[in-house]
């Protein structure tokens, strides 16, 4: 199965994060991520296996286990984020994704990563090969052709999305399909 941990965002952030996609609705080019969907992700993990017998990728107890032992280290209580100002992946001269950013909550975010990270290499998952930013992502570019506006929203806007209360890491799996990725639950994490 393909996996990761992340914080939701709750419901009542919904019609925000439409909002903040209707900044970038006249971008051709964008796919746009379901509000429904958005959360910040904190550790990629990619595939893995649903249980012991598969000796090429973790184990899912393995994650599980895994998970708590980070969620326990990071020492992190709950603690509010604010969702705030765009940005994009990898640059203003290559746009693939389109996000905005997490202020208020950033250092605990990060703490959680970090510690997430280290049990996951531990179990023989590569860790990620760039910096981590805590984002949303909103949308990611399939072509070129809606870079520009793409380019000026970023630079001239940094709206505040809206603030949540984050209370539970939650490892997901993730299923792609036709119409886009579909999410379930593997195990949470109160904080």
């Amino acid at each position: 199965m393909r996996a990761f941990f992340a914080l939701d965002l709750p419901d009542a952030l919904t019609p925000a994060i439409a909002d903040a996609q209707a900044a970038f609705e006249g971008a051709e080019g964008l796919r746009f991520v379901d509000p429904e969907q958005t959360h910040v992700t904190l550790t990629f993990l990619g595939q893995i296996g649903e249980s012991d017998d598969d000796d090429t990728t973790p184990a899912l107890d393995d994650v599980v286990a895994a998970g708590e032992r980070a969620v326990a280290d990071a020492d992190v209580d709950p603690f509010e984020c604010a969702v705030e100002g765009f940005g994009v992946f990898p640059g203003l001269d290559y746009v693939s994704v389109v996000w905005a950013g997490v202020g208020a909550g950033s250092a605990e975010l990060t703490a959680l990563h970090e510690a997430l990270e280290t049990e996951t290499t531990a179990l023989g998952v590569d860790p990620e090969a760039h910096d981590f930013a805590p984002h949303v992502t909103l949308a990611r570019m399939n072509d070129a052709r809606g870079k520009e506006l793409v380019r000026e929203m970023v630079r001239k806007r940094d709206p505040e999305i809206g603030r949540f209360e984050a209370d539970a890491v939650r490892l997901v799996n993730s299923t792609l399909t036709a119409d886009g990725p579909v999410y379930e639950t593997a195990a949470s994490f109160d904080l």
